[in-house]
């Protein structure tokens, strides 16, 4: 499992891109897709919504559990994904590409987060 080296990864199994004009994309890890099994609803938080670091903003139902969805970062989102939304099971085909969740407009800089190789590292505790 290759985790992708310009993400910054949350000890709770989500990735965050370099904000590209204040904005980041977040979502699930491949380790997380895995451990969860076939995701089979999403719920994400709705454009608008604000979301403080560590804390809940949605979840990831599977079919062996339910899985909450915490924000990597201070933020107000700004699109979710609607495509995983309607097929849930890109977080399981593409969790770094067509399975991104949400968009998020940066209130402040994520201060732990990982790189690619700590998170490696971290997972294969």
């Amino acid at each position: 499992m290759s985790n992708p080296q310009q993400l910054r990864y949350s000890k709770e199994h989500e990735w965050l891109s370099d904000a590209a004009e204040g904005v980041s994309t977040v979502g699930i890890t491949e380790h997380a897709s895995n451990a969860l099994g076939d995701v089979v609803y999403v719920d994400l938080p709705k454009v608008g919504t604000t979301v403080t670091a560590g804390e809940t903003c949605g979840e990831l139902e599977s079919t062996k559990s339910v899985s909450d969805l915490y924000s990597p970062v201070d933020g107000e989102v700004t699109e979710v994904n609607e495509e995983v939304v309607g097929d849930p099971s890109l977080v399981n085909s593409a969790p770094f590409e067509g399975g991104w969740l949400f968009k998020v407009k940066l209130t402040g800089e994520p201060d732990d987060l990982l790189t690619a190789d700590e998170y490696t590292a971290f997972t294969a505790g």
